[in-house]
């Protein structure tokens, strides 16, 4: 048990800084003292005995320096140099104590050093042993000078000082005791917290849903890499190097931030609602393996579910929130196989089930229309016609669907491209040649079905007549590289900007704000584009305003895989 006591001691930092202490305090000691003596005899007449204290503390002195240094530079064989100095430390003292006249010079107060140290440093029996040698000096000197000396001496005083040391010594090494098994609990605590540290580290880094730490001011702290590869940027962990609201990448997850406080401001609890948001992925880690046509939709957005989960600790000046993020994007794919499944079934079912009585219900009404003659019976008969027209249209729409899971993508250039298409919308809808303004796209390529991108794109400037002004470049087309692996076109009308509200359920199927359409027609183009392994979606950008400002200004973003 001793042994295992002792080499604790050995092993441990803190009993070595400990040693250091005392050895740094046994020079500052003795400097004291030796200034004292060297005083004390340059003014005593016999000198003699001043000297010789003079000389003991100039020895002691050197001892102390070298046994600093030894503690410092050699930290072997602890309780050795414990041992070492306790002996030089009580036969120095003692020599001066028996030098300067034994109790009645005062020094036996000196003792109370070593013994203190001892107390600290060595186990309570090493301890009492130093303070029972210490007592036995205190009374041998005592006796010494009540037999041959002085009279009057009483060695009652050499017990009292024996028998306080004994207390004291007593109560320093239970103190240090208690702090020792104190300290060895912290250390153990530290040890376990690193331990559990570590293993949350480990599993926060392979698990698949994304973390981030964020501030009240969207500051993000900290994440882990499902969260780098899902928003594709860096984050340092604990060294905060930007805010979500520094990125327009990450814009929507801000929204859904500042969104999810307002709705926390009075409760109580988290709010276990989630909300879902579109983003692309950054630029700072690049795609460098070959990427099939899922890589690329997954690189040109990433659909997430967001989760908020607030931290609050007195510790803090701030609050932290912890983001968690969960990538839809393979559950999507997933529903899309089963939807264009469900959609070719349906379509074979439309195709024979509803358009045959359709076209047998519109030649009836044609026949018709060649026999009546009353406005009522006529104004009926249209209103039939144009449900006809309307039900055929959101077939054709339907059988798109089915038809789009056959893709023929192959390098295209979009300039000739774009050309040809905004040619044929100006003839059909006999338009001024500069109601559609085109940008220079030079050497723009992607790879997209034709078919599949021309329907795309007479549907987004077909949706754009409707609300622009006519004015010339109210519809304007643009190609813009927001990064060298990315190529995005721009779809934009000066009409007003559609609403959140709206925005929220756009491309939804079945979802129209106007009593003409059918609610399929942007549905069909975004499901197009995801076949392709592109992305469309609505965006709010900012654009500079008549007067110079930056003001937000909607429109469609195609944004393709180069």
């Amino acid at each position: 048990m001793m042994d295992t006591v002792l080499q604790r001691r050995e092993s441990r930092e803190t009993f070595w800084r400990t040693l250091q202490t005392f050895c740094a305090t046994r020079v500052v000691i003795t400097l004291v003292l030796l200034a004292y003596f060297s005083i004390n005899a340059f003014r005593e007449s016999q000198g003699s005995n001043g000297y010789a204290e003079w000389q003991t503390c100039l020895l002691y002195l050197v001892l102390a320096l070298g046994f600093g240094s030894l503690s410092t530079y050699v930290q072997r064989r602890f309780m050795l140099q414990l041992l070492a100095q306790l002996v030089v430390d009580i036969s120095a003292i003692s020599i001066l104590y028996i030098a300067a006249g034994g109790a009645r010079s005062g020094l036996a107060i000196l003792y109370l050093f070593p013994l203190s140290g001892a107390a600290v440093l060595a186990p309570l029996v090493l301890a009492l042993f130093f303070v029972s040698i210490v007592t036995l000096i205190l009374l041998g000197e005592s006796l010494y000078q009540l037999l041959y000396s002085m009279a009057d001496t009483s060695p009652s005083q050499a017990g009292l000082y024996g028998a306080a040391f004994f207390a004291a010594i007593f109560v320093i090494n239970r103190l240090a005791a208690k702090l020792i098994k104190q300290e060895d609990l912290a250390t153990q605590r530290g040890r376990d917290l690193q331990l559990q540290e570590a293993i949350n580290r480990l599993v926060i880094a392979d698990m698949n849903d994304g973390i981030l730490v964020v501030g009240d001011d969207t500051e993000v702290f900290a994440g882990n890499p499902a969260a780098e590869r899902m928003l594709g940027m860096s984050v340092a962990y604990g060294q905060p190097r930007y805010k979500l609201t520094d990125r327009e990448t990450l814009t929507p997850i801000a929204e859904a931030f500042f969104a999810w406080q307002q709705a926390a401001v009075g409760h109580t609890e988290d709010s276990e609602s989630s909300t879902y948001v579109r983003v692309k992925p950054g630029d700072d880690m690049g795609v460098t393996r070959p990427m099939t046509t899922r890589d690329r939709r997954r690189d040109l957005h990433t659909h997430l579910k967001l989760r908020f989960a607030s931290v609050k600790s007195a510790g803090l000046s701030n609050d932290r929130t912890v983001i968690f993020l969960q990538d839809v994007s393979e559950i999507e794919n997933q529903a899309q196989q089963l939807k264009l499944a469900s959609m070719g079934r349906l379509t074979a079912s439309i195709a024979h089930e509803v358009r045959n009585p359709l076209s047998a219900i519109s030649h009836a009404a044609s026949l018709l229309s060649e026999d009546l003659v009353q406005p009522t019976e006529k104004r009926l008969l249209n209103i039939v016609s144009d449900n006809v027209i309307r039900l055929n249209r959101m077939i054709e729409d339907i059988l798109k669907l089915s038809r789009k899971a056959h893709t023929q993508a192959e390098p295209l250039q979009l300039t000739p491209f774009l050309s040809e298409a905004v040619l044929e919308l100006r003839e059909t809808h006999k338009l001024t040649p500069d109601m559609i303004a085109v940008g220079r796209m030079d050497n723009a390529q992607v790879r997209f079905d034709p078919l599949h991108l021309r329907e795309v794109v007479m549907n987004l400037l077909t949706n754009a007549l409707r609300y622009a002004s006519g004015r010339p470049g109210s519809i304007r087309l643009l190609a813009v590289s927001p990064t060298p692996e990315r190529l995005e076109l721009h779809v934009q009308d000066d009409g007003p900007a559609i609403t959140p509200e709206v925005r929220a359920h756009l491309f939804e199927p079945f979802y129209t704000t106007s009593s003409k359409g059918t609610g399929l027609g942007l549905y069909v183009a975004r499901e197009l584009c995801l076949n392709n392994g592109a992305m469309l979606d609505y965006e709010y950008r900012m654009d500079l305003s008549g007067d110079g400002r930056d003001e937000p200004s909607g429109r469609f973003v195609i944004t393709f895989a180069v």
